[in-house]
C-alpha cells in the first residue's frame, strides 16, 4: 500500500498527523495538571503536619456493675504544656454506649502520663475505653 492510499484510510479512522499532535498536546496538558495537583497536595499535607499530636492508649478497665460504673485506665501522650480533653465511654455486651464522660486534663510538664477515670453507667457495662482525645 502506498502513502497516497493510506492517507485517506488514516483520515477515515482519525489517525492523521494533526490528530496525533492534538492527542500529544492533550496528554502533556493532563500530565502537567496531574503534577500541579500532586505538588499542591504534598505542600498542603506537609504544612498540615505541624500540629501537635495527641495519642491515647487504653491500658485496662475495671467493671463495677454493682456500683453502675467502669474505671478506665489509659496512657496519654501529648506535648508538654498543652491542655487536653478526652472522651471516656462505657459499652455493654452489644457495644451500645451505656456511659460517657468528657474529662478535662490540665497541662503538665510531662509528655507521657498514666490516667484513670470512672464513668457512671445507665446499665451494666462490659468494657470501658477512650473514645478520642483532643487539644483544648
Amino acid at each position: 500500500m502506498s502513502s497516497t492510499e493510506s492517507d485517506p484510510l488514516a483520515a477515515r479512522y482519525g489517525r492523521t498527523r494533526r490528530n496525533r499532535r492534538r492527542e500529544l498536546t492533550i496528554l502533556i496538558a493532563a500530565g502537567l495538571a496531574f503534577a500541579v495537583v500532586l505538588v499542591s497536595w504534598v505542600v498542603w499535607a506537609g504544612l498540615d503536619g505541624q500540629q501537635a499530636a495527641v495519642q491515647a492508649t487504653d491500658t485496662s478497665h475495671v467493671v463495677r456493675n454493682d456500683e453502675r460504673s467502669v474505671e478506665v485506665n489509659w496512657t496519654l501522650s501529648v506535648p508538654a504544656g498543652e491542655t487536653t480533653a478526652c472522651a471516656v465511654k462505657a459499652l455493654d455486651d452489644d457495644f451500645t454506649v451505656v456511659g460517657w464522660k468528657v474529662v478535662e486534663i490540665p497541662a503538665s510538664d510531662r509528655p507521657l502520663r498514666s490516667l484513670t477515670e470512672t464513668v457512671r453507667t445507665a446499665r451494666d457495662a462490659a468494657t470501658g475505653l477512650i473514645s478520642s482525645c483532643w487539644l483544648t
